[in-house]
C-alpha cells in the first residue's frame, strides 16, 4: 500500500472513497451581498402545529434555511407565498426585503428548521416591520393566494 492510499496518522488504514459522494448540494444562491464585517450565526427554530411564526421582519444580511421536519410557510416581498417541506431549502437576500412569513404550514405536526444568516455589524439579527411600513409597501407584496 502506498503513502497516497492511507490517511496520515491513522495507522496505515486505507483511505475511504466516501468523501467523493458524501456531499449533496441543497442550495446555491447568487448573487450574495455580505455586509462588511458581518458575523454569521446558525439558529434552530421550532414551531408548534399551526404557529404563524415570526411577524413580518427583515434581516441585515442574507439568510439560508433548511427544513428538518414539517413544512414552513415562506413568503418574501415580491415573491408568492410557498410551502417548503422537510428536506427543502430557502434563502433570502437580506437588506431591505420584507420577510412576511416563516410559520408552520402544518396544523397537525410541529415544524423545525435551521437558518444560517449573516448579520451586519451593529445591527440586530432580526428587525420587525411595523404596520405603517407594511401599508406603504403593500404594492410590493405578491398577490395573496385565494382563501
Amino acid at each position: 500500500m502506498s503513502e497516497k492510499d492511507t490517511v496520515g496518522g491513522t495507522g496505515g488504514r486505507p483511505r475511504s472513497e466516501k468523501w467523493k459522494t458524501a456531499v449533496t448540494t441543497l442550495q446555491d444562491a447568487a448573487p450574495l451581498a455580505i455586509p462588511e464585517g458581518a458575523s454569521a450565526m446558525t439558529i434552530h427554530i421550532e414551531w408548534e402545529p399551526g404557529d404563524p411564526g415570526t411577524p413580518p421582519h427583515r434581516h441585515s444580511g442574507p439568510a439560508f434555511g433548511y427544513v428538518i421536519e414539517g413544512a414552513v410557510r415562506f413568503e418574501l416581498e415580491g415573491e408568492p407565498e410557498r410551502v417548503v417541506e422537510a428536506g427543502g431549502t430557502f434563502w433570502e437576500p437580506g437588506g431591505d426585503v420584507i420577510h412576511y412569513q416563516d410559520g408552520n404550514a402544518r396544523t397537525d405536526a410541529r415544524t423545525r428548521f435551521v437558518v444560517t444568516m449573516m448579520c451586519a455589524p451593529g445591527k440586530p439579527m432580526l428587525e420587525l416591520v411595523d404596520e405603517d411600513e407594511l401599508a406603504r409597501r403593500a404594492h410590493l407584496r405578491a398577490p395573496r393566494p385565494a382563501a
